[in-house]
């Protein structure tokens, strides 16, 4: 009867549902999964090194400002007023003229467990040289007043010192200066500063500089483009970079091969805010004289436009090629498509072979399907991605046509429906590689499907479906 038609789609439908509360908790398995990866990286990050960011080398000179203001005398008389001498501490900071930076990066892991962290080992050659500044151009109160320099330095501003391996020396004009501790400098941060020997500020003069840094990190190197002109060349023997920041390298200086990759950036102070947002930041600029640290970050980042509490940068990133939680995310977004497209193919076969599946026949094929997708999950957090969506869509593609061929009663149709998965899982898996092309990949399979369904059932009809009783048993050609 035609009542019978309609509670076999009911109960189709109500299985369906069932497998999308199914996959809706093994996609909640793989966020959890994923965000116990994330917690294994900020367990490495605490206890061994984070993400690094170069800041400089900048000179930092720190100064006295001395001046006068005329106030009110102490005295009764209202109309007396004396002098008294005022005096501000301050922070100069200037930058080279040139600098150029050839960095070299290692690569291994860190392990937490069944997760792992890509760490990298930088060896960086610093050079360039600075505009030594005149006496006269330190910013101060008012022309009268009365500028002592204290000592200065070059400041080189590190995200984590932990990852400094060793204690750099840096080579001023000829002279070789020991790195410390501390930048002294509220806008680099963290990091380190070398002495320099006493300057004469009342001419201008150049000198050039040139150290090695050798830093540890986790994941991705930051650098902050301080100079007039910045040359940066970075290489690794690291295939799967990624470039991020407020600027990209050069792309005819840029090569990726499965050997590794190289990458120059060339950035002048024309295409940057960094030197405007530093000062901002260690000049203290904000709305009020007792603005919070905060506000004041604020504002040296609105003075620069940018996004970043400290100065414009760019990264290089050092990322897996697969992400075994993004890919088996996307791929359980499909999963509803496996099952319906499955079930729609039984339910045409039972439409013109007349062969009744019953619902819980549509229901273990269901749940072989989904299991399919935590079966994913499990092994690519010890094996390949590869190899894991090899193991476990075989296993599937197995079970299932070992299944159907007695639920279908012929060995040559369980084995048709195994072919059939088989390409299901070939084109899935050609969408997960190919994300750039998977909603034209997604569409033309979906009117595949489509289009052979109209093929199949193009002589059917369906208002004869469900009046004559399906044959109980026996074989069906």
């Amino acid at each position: 009867m035609q009542k019978t038609l309609l509670y076999k789609i009911l109960a189709i439908l109500a299985l369906t549902l069932v497998i999308c509360l199914l996959l809706a908790m093994i996609q909640g398995t793989i966020h959890d999964r994923s965000e116990f990866r994330a917690e294994a990286v900020a367990s490495i990050a605490a206890d061994s090194v984070r993400e690094q960011s170069i800041i400089g080398p900048v000179m930092v000179i720190p100064y006295t400002d001395e001046f006068d203001v005329t106030v009110p005398a102490t005295t009764d008389a209202a109309s007396k007023t004396e002098t008294v001498r005022r005096s501000v501490s301050r922070v100069h900071l200037v930058f080279p003229n040139q600098l150029t930076v050839d960095g070299r990066f290692d690569t291994d892991y860190r392990y937490r467990g069944i997760h792992r962290v890509l760490y990298y080992s930088g060896q960086h050659a610093l050079s360039g040289d600075f505009d030594l500044p005149l006496k006269s151009s330190l910013p101060r109160t008012n022309s009268l007043s009365r500028i002592t320099v204290g000592q200065a330095s070059i400041a080189v501003g590190i995200e984590d010192v932990r990852g400094i391996r060793n204690i750099p020396t840096i080579t001023w004009g000829k002279q070789p200066i020991e790195f410390q501790q501390g930048t002294g400098s509220i806008a680099l941060g963290s990091g380190l500063h070398a002495d320099l020997p006493p300057m004469d500020m009342e001419q201008s003069g150049r000198v050039n500089f040139a150290f090695n840094l050798g830093l540890d990190g986790i994941e991705r190197q930051h650098f902050s483009p301080v100079a007039r002109n910045n040359q940066i060349t970075l290489a690794s023997k690291w295939p799967h970079p990624q470039f991020g920041g407020r600027f990209l390298p050069s792309t005819k200086d840029r090569s990726i091969s499965d050997d590794g990759f190289k990458a120059n950036w060339s950035i002048s102070s024309l295409s940057t805010a960094t030197q405007q947002q530093l000062r901002a930041l260690q000049e203290g600029s904000a709305p009020a004289a007792n603005a919070t640290p905060a506000e004041r970050i604020a504002a040296a980042v609105a003075v620069g436009g940018g996004t970043d509490p400290r100065a414009d940068r760019f990264s290089v990133a050092f990322i897996e090629p697969v992400n075994v939680y993004s890919l088996a995310g996307r791929a359980t977004k499909y999963g509803l498509l496996f099952v319906a497209l499955t079930f729609a193919a039984f339910f045409i076969f039972e439409i013109l072979k007349r062969l009744p599946i019953h619902p819980v026949q549509y229901l273990l094929v269901g749940l072989a399907l989904v299991l399919f997708f935590l079966l994913l999950v499990g092994l690519s957090e010890h094996i390949p991605f590869v190899t894991a969506y090899l193991i476990a869509s075989t296993a599937c593609i197995l079970l299932l046509g070992f299944y159907l061929s007695f639920v279908l009663r012929n060995r040559l149709r369980g084995l048709g429906f195994g072919v059939a998965l088989t390409v299901l899982y070939g084109a899935l898996y050609g969408l997960l590689s190919s994300e750039n092309n998977a909603l034209v990949l997604g569409s033309i399979l979906l009117f595949a499907v489509l289009g052979a369904i109209m093929v199949a059932t193009r002589k059917v009809d369906w208002y004869q479906v469900g009046k004559t009783e399906p044959v109980a048993a026996g074989e069906v050609n």
